[in-house]
């Protein structure tokens, strides 16, 4: 394990010469996945003069990863705002004025996105 956070060490380095880019030590913190024991333990990551945070928990494009991967927390995490916005059209999708075929597009456009992908919606 400490072997790996060596060569992204590394790797990051040489990235960051050769394309010439600067890291804010501040914005940027790292996540360590692992099915070992070891993931849980606090590693800090210093190049040069910049030491980097790990974190256990991280949002990436609305989903929520940890170390720990608990699918089952995001699936619940995910249809709480579904269940929101499923809630906010049930009249649509209850009256008898609007075809299925109309009532399918709404699902799709609507609540689908949210539930799956943890769009927000709103305000």
């Amino acid at each position: 394990m400490l072997m790996m956070l060596i060569y992204w060490e590394e790797a990051l380095i040489t990235a960051i010469r050769e394309f010439g880019l600067e890291v804010s030590a501040d914005k940027t913190k790292y996540m360590v996945m692992s099915r070992d024991q070891i993931a849980g333990r606090n590693h800090s990551v210093k190049i040069d003069n910049s030491t980097f945070e790990m974190v256990e928990v991280f949002k990436y494009l609305g989903t929520t990863l940890t170390h720990q991967n608990p699918i089952p927390e995001e699936i619940k995490i995910r249809l709480k705002p579904g269940n929101a916005c499923y809630h906010s059209v049930l009249n649509l999708l209850s009256s008898r004025l609007l075809s299925k075929n109309l009532k399918i597009k709404i699902y799709r456009t609507i609540i689908l996105p949210v539930v799956c992908m943890g769009v927000k919606l709103g305000r």
